[in-house]
């Protein structure tokens, strides 16, 4: 099976202090209209296991998805929706940033980006955030089947410009509606948790003394 297929949802919390205290995790972030949903239901094969609203910026919790072995997928809140009131905004932007830098559960970040409009003001916030933490970092350019095969290569190649010599930073294309990237994705993710990967007898919390 593959990594995402026996994801299956956890918990949601609104609160830094109701965060799960054990495993690890890889987080996915992006805006509101990015299609951060829609790609996670790809990655998972199951239609509505992240909620798709049709009113952009609707989620505003935190949602964990659990792979099974003590690994789990975060669904951040979506960002940079004019409409969200301010004071909603304010709290995101302080969730987001506290949970970035300081969640030590933390792995890595896939940052959800639409391939029409990649790298806006709030995602170089995104990645201010998160990159002094020398964390992993993967960008889906999202709706790529929106672009023509020349516009494709061409939003690749810039993005990928803006990293160049970042190892840290990894760069694809992706297409919830053609299933495209799906692969890539899971070899990107797959290879953060087998870094992590607890040390035999303690994949569930057992100990030497147990």
């Amino acid at each position: 099976m593959s990594l995402f297929r026996g994801l299956q949802f956890l918990i949601t919390v609104n609160d830094l202090k109701m965060l799960p205290n054990e495993g690890i995790e890889v987080a996915f972030a992006g805006r509101s209209n990015a299609g951060k949903s829609s790609a996670i239901n790809t990655l998972a094969n199951h239609t509505r296991l992240a909620f798709v609203s049709k009113t952009p910026g609707r989620t505003q919790h935190i949602n964990y998805f659990d792979f099974g072995g003590e690994r789990r997928l975060v669904d951040l809140p979506g960002y940079g929706y004019a409409e969200v009131p301010a004071s909603v905004r304010a709290h995101w932007e302080k969730l987001l940033g506290q949970y970035l830098v300081e969640r030590e559960n933390l792995i890595g970040l896939v940052l959800i980006m639409d391939a029409r409009r990649p790298l806006t003001e709030r995602d170089w916030r995104m990645l201010e955030w998160f990159r002094p933490t020398g964390k992993p970092v993967h960008c889906l350019l999202t709706k790529a089947d929106k672009l023509t095969n020349q516009e494709k290569i061409k939003t690749l190649r810039d993005v990928q410009a803006e990293f160049a010599g970042d190892p840290q930073i990894t760069v694809q294309l992706f297409s919830s509606l053609k299933k495209q990237g799906v692969e890539e994705t899971e070899k990107v993710v797959g290879r953060w948790f087998d870094a992590h990967r607890l040390p035999l007898g303690q994949e569930d919390g057992a100990t030497d003394g147990e």
